[in-house]
């Protein structure tokens, strides 16, 4: 009998604190259904906390792991991957470093010391992106596996959505400032001062202050917008039923998994041109891409739409043509290639 693979998973397990579900929280199921046995850390909401729980998990499984998986993203987060993935090099451990955050790139130059030691040394380097992957190749590194974030693509219903008398734009992010939330707020005020009639609905939890100024900001302009908060993806698929576009207004991003949702459920996607999103959106092809903080390039594309001046269907159908590739069926075989 073949023994079971453990897996210790390093990352911000926060979803059951009202934040936002993470990779750690989607693919960690997505290996335990593969056979695999998953320990986590961390849930401790205390970041002090959370980065002692870490250590201390690496160290309680370090006689029985196999692999220790380790999020890793460009801010304060990049830290506490550093410092594990050192624990893991004292022990012995293979440790994996799944690369997220558009700015990673900007922290390998940085931070290059600490950057060749956590990523150089690692069993692998997995991207999601091929942004991340070509950025991690320009800079040396060879230890790079590509493989995107899943997504159980059966659980999507593509629904095609008409684009007439009423835009109704849909947003899904965690508020932090590096989204740019205020942005969607610009954008359907400017809808209704040209006479379209325009709905906006913002889902997600706050992050760093950003949806009290969103909110404040949306009152100051004077337009209605519907915040719902954190909502589970089965509420917010259901919402999206009754919305025609959705919008991503990030100053900075790599490849989001609500993006790559909303491209399934049928919703024709408009976003800033940043980061990893010119790899997962060709431009007029399967999605439109916009220049960054610019209400008025959004606001030309929505026209556009509206007007029957783009082939709406040809493109949200290529759209699910593209994410059918993210498939979990798809992908998982990538990971077991990894873990084997």
């Amino acid at each position: 009998m073949l023994k079971m693979k453990h897996l210790v998973y390093i990352g911000n397990r926060l979803a059951q604190k009202h934040k936002t579900e993470t990779t750690i929280d989607t693919l960690g199921k997505q290996l335990e259904g593969l056979g695999f046995k998953v320990s986590y850390a961390s849930s401790y909401k205390h970041i002090g906390l959370r980065f002692i729980d870490m250590l201390f998990t690496v160290y309680k499984h370090r006689s029985t792991v196999d692999y220790v998986l380790i999020d890793t993203y460009s801010t304060l987060n990049f830290y506490y991957a550093y410092y594990v993935a050192k624990l893991c090099r004292v022990f012995n451990l293979k440790y994996i470093p799944i690369l997220h955050g558009g700015n990673l790139p900007k922290r390998l130059k940085q931070s290059s010391k600490r950057s060749r030691k956590l990523f150089g040394k690692a069993y692998f380097n997995i991207a999601p992106s091929q942004y991340l992957y070509s950025s991690f190749k320009e800079e040396g590194y060879t230890n790079l596996v590509y493989i995107p974030n899943a997504i159980v693509i059966e659980n999507y219903k593509f629904e095609k959505r008409p684009i007439n008398s009423t835009v109704k734009l849909l947003w899904v992010r965690s508020f932090s400032k590096i989204y740019n939330p205020k942005l969607a707020v610009t954008i359907i005020k400017a809808l209704k001062d040209k006479g379209i009639k325009a709905a906006l609905c913002m889902v997600g939890p706050d992050n760093d202050g950003s949806l009290l100024e969103t909110k404040d900001f949306a009152k100051q302009l004077g337009v209605d917008v519907e915040f719902t908060g954190l909502l589970s993806k089965a509420n917010w698929h259901k919402k999206a039923q009754d919305y025609n576009i959705f919008i991503n207004t990030t100053s900075i991003d790599n490849t989001p998994v609500s993006v790559i949702e909303a491209m399934a459920l049928g919703l024709p996607v408009i976003s800033t041109n940043v980061g990893g999103m010119p790899f997962l959106i060709e431009n007029g092809k399967d999605g439109f891409l916009v220049t960054p903080n610019n209400s008025k390039a959004f606001v030309d594309v929505i026209l556009k739409l509206v007007k029957g001046e783009i082939d709406t269907e040809n493109i949200v159908e290529n759209a699910r043509l593209k994410v059918d590739t993210f498939s979990w069926d798809v992908i998982k075989q990538k990971w077991l290639s990894v873990l084997k």
